[in-house]
């Protein structure tokens, strides 16, 4: 699909989480400046659903008149992806805004993961890496539609990696009940010699930081402004803009 012509194009929203931790904020303000290189001419803005100035709604707040695509900065379906980023958005009925996919899970996040773990030491050839696996570690969530996506997500790493990857989360729920040294210590026992940790956080923090503490090998970093994630950025904007929108429920005739 070709993508209009910046000055047409709605409005990019990416909508990170936000965090105490100021190289969060760093992180998705050069995730943004990757995404502009690829579009130049696009408005993309930058809006948190908590912690981190400007929330979702000052940013909607400070736009004109125009259309707006919000496209969440998470990896994985959840209440932020699913409840609040849309609550968001209803709050400004005048302005035409579409809400996008989270960017996960895609082959392109499993490309950045793949990467993020050849500069942690992972091995360049895959007939190198006999006896290895990985833990996607993630952050962990109540909703069931979240730990099928980091499911996914760990499917797709494996069958670029050629080797298994199980899911591990370091804020463990019903839904997400492994913990990651669990998770490290599955694999042990199923006989993988060397278990490394793949960081399933878009920047640091304390998560990625416990995490990367539970392996007894190599950890990878966050994948922070990879350019697989500026483009997967811009593929979910354009599904979300070229989308056609849910016909109205027909109107029920008043009971006499």
């Amino acid at each position: 699909m070709r993508p209009p012509h910046p000055a047409e194009a709605p409005v990019l929203i990416a909508v990170a989480h936000g965090s105490r931790d100021p190289r969060a904020l760093a992180t998705a303000t050069a995730l943004l400046e990757a995404t502009r290189e690829r579009r130049p001419g696009l408005d993309v803005r930058l809006a948190h659903i908590e912690l981190t100035r400007p929330l979702l709604g000052e940013t909607l707040d400070t736009l004109g008149a125009g259309p707006a695509v919000l496209v969440p900065l998470l990896l994985s379906h959840g209440h932020h992806a699913r409840h609040d980023i849309p609550a968001t958005a209803a709050a400004h009925p005048w302005r035409t805004t579409r809400v996008a996919a989270p960017l996960g899970p895609h082959p392109l996040l499993a490309e950045a993961l793949h990467a993020r773990l050849t500069e942690a030491g992972w091995p360049a050839a895959r007939a190198a890496t006999g006896g290895h696996g990985v833990v996607l570690a993630a952050a962990g969530s109540r909703d069931p539609a979240y730990a099928a996506d980091t499911r996914r997500a760990a499917d797709l790493l494996a069958r670029r990696l050629g080797v298994p990857v199980t899911p591990g989360y370091t804020a463990p729920t019903a839904a997400t009940p492994t913990g990651v040294p669990a998770a490290v210590r599955a694999l042990t026992a199923a006989g993988v010699r060397r278990v490394a940790v793949a960081s399933y956080f878009t920047a640091p923090g304390r998560f990625a930081a416990e995490a990367a503490a539970a392996t007894p090998w190599l950890a990878a970093a966050p994948l922070g402004a990879h350019p697989a994630l500026a483009a997967l950025l811009l593929h979910r904007y354009d599904q979300a803009r070229s989308a056609v929108p849910a016909p109205a429920p027909p109107l029920r005739p008043a009971p006499a």
